[in-house]
């Protein structure tokens, strides 16, 4: 396997890391922000160093040229490859804003110990492969928001019972998929169990509970840090994507689209601000589950452009509504409130980022969101028609929020209301990534492509797929089993060869 130039890997997950440590040690000293942003900055520089190793080297994955942590783990446990080179600083630049974006009165009640914690295993997550320590440190980045739940007094049941399940369905599916025999049916069992463990994790309905009662009982901040990653999106690529028959992702695609029109209803009936955001999350995340079971270059390639897209957009959303509930308490959306005058940099960055999340031209999620309706409508019709009435209701829950919220009668406050330097260059920075994205598509657009071709090739590889989701006139010359891989089935699709014929004909990157 080709090597970095330098141990990018495991020296962004280590600085963080490090930092919870130098701040637990620091105790309350009034600079414990600034300290935080400094180590998030070094850590998001370390990604992009990584991204553009990774890019010069030019391979599909790669793992550290010295390895500090080799007595520790496998040398090719963590590794960059094209799936997670571009969601490493995504997860960096999230936690970067977020405690950006953080006012210093707020820090007693928004752990940074806990939040570079989780950035530690967040890093470490998306650099992880399918292995036992994946699912290691799927399991304990449960951990710190239980943490702050306890700290703040809330109730933890729901969050509790919500994430025990996830972490028992993950552990006892992959033991059991390590101890299944290779020729047996049975393999199809342990693949359920991590498509169910999946599905928890990414809040698709009935199993979306958790993420209103996270929102609404811990703090944004942390309900920010712990969703918008889409950890279970990643999950889904991991576990379940390289050995899931085409009937389970069908079961993903159809709860993910129930979930994504129902999240999108949701929204437009919430009366706080953050529980609509919340809802709004929900239903974009679950667009990008929608992409995987199309099973094609062009399906895969709107759901991972779309995947950066909702992760850059609504963690822009959310910390606006954060910035201006640390100011005015919780937002209730039952009145207007008329903070234009005092907030027009705010009231814009609102926009901006919630019309991004739906897709709108110019913007970082429109050519993903054209990918994916496009790859949907080719294969099945409704898909396409139903993506298309989720996203016009969160862009009208978008709005209808930005006028209660902006417009209306305005009322004086003698608190200061502007926006701080720290906060206007969070602004700042989401923005030109997000106008950019929109405006030169192109490269994103072509690694994304690049990416969801191997991950096809990976997956048309695997025994239990390959009768599924091709016919063996497509049938790649060449193809290298995955170590995962799992007997073969005799499920076929009627609408296989349609899929690969209409993904074959077009490429995004052209």
């Amino acid at each position: 396997m080709p090597e970095l130039h330098f141990p990018w890997i495991e020296v962004s997950i280590l600085v963080p890391l490090l930092g919870a440590i130098w701040i637990h040690f620091m105790g309350q000293r009034e600079n414990l922000l600034r300290h935080a942003i400094v180590i998030c900055a070094i850590t998001f520089v370390l990604t992009v160093g990584e991204l553009i190793d990774f890019v010069i080297i030019g391979a599909f994955e790669a793992h550290d040229h010295w390895l500090f942590l080799d007595w520790l783990f496998d040398r090719d446990i963590f590794v960059v490859d094209e799936l997670s080179a571009f969601q490493l600083p995504l997860a960096a630049l999230i936690f970067l804003v977020t405690i950006m974006s953080t006012l210093r009165t707020k820090t007693p009640r928004f752990s940074l110990k806990l939040a570079l914690v989780s950035e530690s295993l967040l890093l470490a997550t998306f650099s992880c492969r399918t292995s036992w320590t994946l699912v290691a440190l799927l399991a304990a980045s449960t951990i710190p928001p239980y943490l702050e739940l306890r700290q703040r007094g809330r109730c933890t049941r729901i969050y509790t019972l919500h994430m025990g399940l996830f972490v028992a369905l993950m552990v006892s599916g992959w033991a059991w998929l390590s101890r299944v025999d290779a020729t047996s049916s049975a393999a199809l069992i342990p693949g359920a169990l991590l498509t169910a463990a999946a599905l928890l994790r990414s809040g698709i309905a009935p199993f979306h509970l958790w993420i209103a009662d996270l929102f609404e009982k811990g703090t944004f901040g942390t309900a920010i840090l712990f969703t918008t990653p889409l950890v279970g999106a990643y999950a889904v690529m991991r576990l379940v994507l390289p050995i899931a028959p085409s009937w389970a992702l069908q079961s993903i695609a159809i709860l993910s689209l129930v979930t994504a029109v129902y999240a999108g209803g949701m929204a437009l009936v919430q009366r706080e601000a953050r529980r609509m955001f919340c809802y709004i999350l929900l239903s974009q995340s679950s667009l990008v589950l929608v992409g995987l079971e199309l099973v094609t270059p062009i399906g895969l390639t709107g759901a991972l452009c779309l995947w950066l897209s909702v992760g850059l957009s609504l963690t822009g959303f959310g910390i606006t509504l954060r910035s201006i509930e640390s100011r005015i308490s919780r937002i209730s959306l039952a009145d207007y409130h008329g903070l234009y005058r005092q907030m027009p940099i705010f009231s814009g960055f609102f926009l901006l980022t919630g019309l991004a999340s739906i897709g709108f031209p110019a913007t970082v999620g429109f050519v993903g969101m054209e990918l994916l309706i496009e790859g949907a409508v080719d294969v099945y019709p409704l898909v396409g028609t139903m993506v298309v009435i989720a996203a016009a209701l969160n862009g009208i829950a978008v709005l209808w929020a930005y006028f209660r919220i902006f417009t209306g009668r305005h009322n004086p406050t003698l608190i200061p209301m502007h926006a701080r330097l720290s906060e206007n260059v969070a602004v700042l920075i989401l923005s030109l990534l997000i106008l950019g994205g929109g405006l030169v598509p192109q490269p994103g657009v072509a690694s994304r492509y690049h990416a969801a071709k191997e991950l096809t090739r990976q997956r048309q590889g695997n025994p239990m797929t390959e009768d599924a989701d091709h016919s063996p006139d497509h049938a790649p010359a060449h193809v290298e089993v995955s170590t995962s891989a799992l007997p073969a089935t005799n499920i076929v699709t009627p609408l296989a060869n349609k899929r690969l014929a209409s993904s074959k004909a077009k490429d995004p990157t052209q």
